[in-house]
């Protein structure tokens, strides 16, 4: 027996001894030398020589690239392509040797600096380097540009206000007033930044110099898809001398190479790390379809000083108001299975990371991803992979429609994960952006993800182009912080069989009842997750977003929103202190919502538009538990809604503590619904567990039940105030004000003028008509001579409409 075992033991010790010679190990050291060959003893200096050295070894044997603890400055972008290829059995692995923590990975540069004083407060330094500044670090924190206006502790939009809704301009803080542009010498290269007149996003200009009026000759505006004046209000303008004025703000004379800066009180100069960004991409995985770059994995590094990329912000995605860059600090672009794990990226001014077009099996995993400029992850396809794209907000061309189901080819991300990640304080720089963004993809699943604090939704799917997407176990609050019109969750379906105008889809879906799955592959699912906005709804399915299957939910504050669209079934899902918001339902939507627990009525808007008052509303919305009140169970009996749903107490065993578990005499069991885990939300790895926040827990309160608004009678037909965050988005208007047109009688003379359901009136005789009040006597005065000329909103469009008057009263 012992000459058996220590045969075994002589086996296993060659085995291993095999293994290791099968593993080569490349060490990177600060204080290394690229003359020497990499071994533990002899590391080389730069990860550029190290990807040299890996590519010689890469395929046939397991290679560890080793990094010890410091900074790596990359002379360039790091490119690696298909020859660095591992294998599943032998792949390529980045590591840093203290993970995390220990390894910079940097697109920036070190100055060592002189400097001297200014005056107020400010330093000034020479630089001799003919360089130019796009960011600015002081011991590892981002500066800001000079700016105006100034940025405030504690504000959210553009870090100067805190979001109203309003179009009223700010004059105290108004960038572009006469007498500010004036006060500047030379603003040339200056930025201006500001928001979407419906505050959907954001826009940028540089400054070329001054117009001979005196106003600013700028170049950009780009950066929108559905494009607008630059909101009248919030808007902001920084890299200007003459706004140097605030500690933490700094000033880059390029034509003297002379370098700004107003530190704090108590920050030393003399010893501060001063630190510049020079790339836009820090890594780039670059292959193809047919030679892909393969098994190739980073683990434990950090990610810093990448440049920000908003005057490349340029191409438009499919009708929708969002564009994009893609690249960003970390770019995968023809890669399979390949990962990013235990990583963190940090103050990046674009995207952290950009998964482009053809890309398969991508994992990002347990990274903590902050501060970036634009998106957190990007899953962007590519639009020649999409049948009949349109890229602008509109009609749907569908004489010459494409009616091959699916993609026209595969270039694009799909079967890619995002496990375990900590997203927050993305679009710094750049507001239409999101922690998780998903465009023309397919099968990407995001998983116990902890997102917050974030400009616009937290996680964002666009158009329906390819769907299969998973959505579980997040965490994800505290967003649409400097946005409007938007959700925790946002997504969008403006498809092939999408239009703006409903009866004409509905007419095409009668014919084709698997027309609005024409672009999609698989059903998307937003499963086991807790939501929370503040400022919209916790989960948002926007214009035609269609066949999605929700369950397993907390909506701890806005509620579940669905416009039109086709085939969503929401079940078993907790709504606290809100409800489900219906929008603009097509008549055979094929809608389910059933097992779930709502606190109040439904808050319907805009449901006339293809429905009639007594027409059945989607497949099934019934064996539902209302916590507050059997008047809210009834309130929309008329459209077929919750003939077998009960009203009562929940009975949940700790509401206080998000504990929504319901007692085992719960009336929420009688009607089918079942609990599920309350403590699995989030991010799972101790290191991410320890830095993530969670959502308030609200106190339960009463319903509140959608009362429609107070309705006016009115040219025999029926209007109403826009008075909702739900009736503005129902309507696609840029701010709470207008009045609507409910219901047209055919012997009206509403109707005989031409006005139909669903015409906002913005404007009467050339003023503002923000409610009815002040419309109707606007209209009187006007309807004297005989013909009144209003501006709508019809179909998102604003127009001008000439209302004849039968009668003058």
């Amino acid at each position: 027996m012992r000459r058996i075992n220590s045969i075994l033991l002589i086996a296993l010790a060659f085995l291993i001894a095999s293994c290791r010679q099968n593993v080569v190990e490349i060490y990177v050291s600060a204080d290394g030398n690229d003359a020497a060959d990499g071994i533990k003893t002899n590391p080389v200096a730069t990860l550029e020589k190290a990807v040299e050295l890996a590519r010689t070894k890469a395929g046939n044997q397991t290679v560890h690239v080793l990094v010890e603890d410091g900074t790596y400055y990359l002379s360039q972008t790091l490119k690696l392509d298909a020859g660095i290829s591992g294998s599943t059995e032998h792949p390529v692995v980045f590591k840093a040797i203290n993970s995390p923590g220990g390894v910079v990975i940097s697109g920036g540069q070190k100055l060592e600096l002189q400097w001297n004083p200014y005056k107020n407060g400010i330093f000034y330094a020479e630089i001799s380097e003919d360089t130019d500044i796009d960011q600015l670090y002081i011991n590892g924190q981002r500066q800001r540009m000079a700016r105006f206006p100034n940025a405030i502790e504690g504000k959210n939009l553009f870090d100067s206000w805190d979001l109203k809704h309003t179009r009223e301009p700010d004059s105290a803080h108004d960038p572009l007033v006469p007498e500010r542009i004036d006060s500047w010498a030379n603003p040339e290269g200056a930025f201006v930044h500001a928001m979407q007149i419906a505050l959907w996003g954001d826009m940028h200009w540089i400054v070329k110099g001054k117009n001979s009026d005196g106003t600013l000759d700028m170049e950009g505006g780009w950066q929108n898809n559905r494009p607008s004046k630059m909101h009248p209000r919030y808007r902001m303008v920084e890299n200007v001398f003459e706004e140097l004025d605030a500690p933490g703000e700094w000033y880059f004379n390029k034509k003297e190479s002379v370098l700004y800066f107003y530190p704090a009180k108590a920050e030393n100069l003399l010893e501060a790390v001063v630190e510049i960004v020079r790339l836009k991409h820090l890594v780039e995985l670059n292959g193809t379809k047919d030679k892909p770059v393969e098994q190739v994995h980073f683990e434990g590094f950090i990610f810093r000083h990448a440049a920000r990329s908003f005057m490349e912000n340029k191409e438009p995605l499919l009708r929708s108001d969002w564009t994009t860059y893609r690249g960003g600090a970390f770019v995968f672009n023809g890669a399979e299975d390949c990962s990013i794990e235990n990583c963190e990226f940090d103050q990046v001014g674009g995207n952290s990371i950009f998964v482009n077009n053809y890309n398969r099996r991508i994992t990002i995993r347990s990274c903590y991803i902050h501060h970036s400029g634009a998106n957190g992850i990007a899953f962007i396809g590519d639009p020649e992979s999409v049948r009949s794209p349109l890229f602008r907000y509109g009609p749907q061309d569908f004489e010459n429609l494409d009616l091959t189901p699916g993609p026209k080819s595969d270039n694009y991300p799909s079967d890619c994960v995002v496990e375990d990640c900590l997203i927050t304080m993305t679009g710094r720089d750049e507001k239409q952006t999101s922690p998780v963004q998903i465009s023309m993809s397919h099968k990407i699943r995001v998983s116990h993800c902890s997102i917050y604090d974030v400009p616009r939704a937290g996680i964002n799917i666009s158009e329906g182009t390819f769907g299969g997407h998973i959505i579980e176990n997040c965490d994800v609050f505290n967003t649409v912080l400097e946005t409007s019109d938007h959700g925790s969750f946002n997504s969008w379906g403006r498809d092939r069989f999408w239009t703006p105008d409903i009866r004409v889809t509905d007419t095409l879906v009668k014919k084709d009842q698997d027309f609005p799955k024409i672009d999609m592959l698989d059903k998307n699912i937003i499963r086991n997750s807790r939501w929370r906005c503040d400022h919209g709804w916790d989960i948002d399915l926007d214009d035609g977003s269609s066949w999605y299957e929700i369950y397993n939910n907390v909506l701890l504050n806005g509620g579940l929103k669905m416009r039109e669209g086709y085939y969503r079934t929401a079940t078993n899902n907790l709504i606290i202190n809100n409800s489900l918001h219906p929008h603009v339902w097509y008549p055979e939507s094929g809608d389910v919502f059933k097992h779930n627990i709502v606190f109040g009525a439904y808050r319907p808007a805009a449901m006339n538009r293809a429905l009639g008052p007594d027409d059945k509303w989607g497949e099934e919305l019934d064996y539902n538990l209302f916590a507050n009140g059997e008047a809210d169970r009834l309130k929309f009996a008329k459209s077929g809604c919750d003939e077998h749903s009960l009203s009562g107490n929940p009975l949940f065993v700790d509401a206080n503590k998000g504990n929504y578990t319901v007692r085992e005499s719960s009336p929420a069991l009688e009607i089918g619904f079942e609990n599920f885990p309350m403590n699995e939300f989030g991010v799972t790895s101790e290191r991410l567990k320890a830095l993530a926040k969670t959502p308030v827990i609200p106190v339960l309160m009463a319903g509140r039940s959608a009362t429609g608004g107070k309705l006016f009678k009115w040219k025999g037909g029926t209007v109403k105030n826009i008075e909702t965050a739900g009736d503005q988005s129902a309507a696609g208007l840029s701010s709470i004000a207008g009045v609507e047109v409910m219901e047209v009688p055919d012997d009206s003379e509403l109707s005989s003028s031409g006005l139909r359901i669903g015409d906002v009136i913005l404007e009467c005789g050339g003023k503002s008509t923000d409610y009815f009040e002040t419309f109707i006597k606007q209209f009187e005065k006007e309807a004297i001579s005989g013909e009144v000329v209003l501006q709508i909103s019809r179909d998102q469009k604003h127009r001008e409409f000439r209302f004849e008057v039968t009668e003058s009263k």
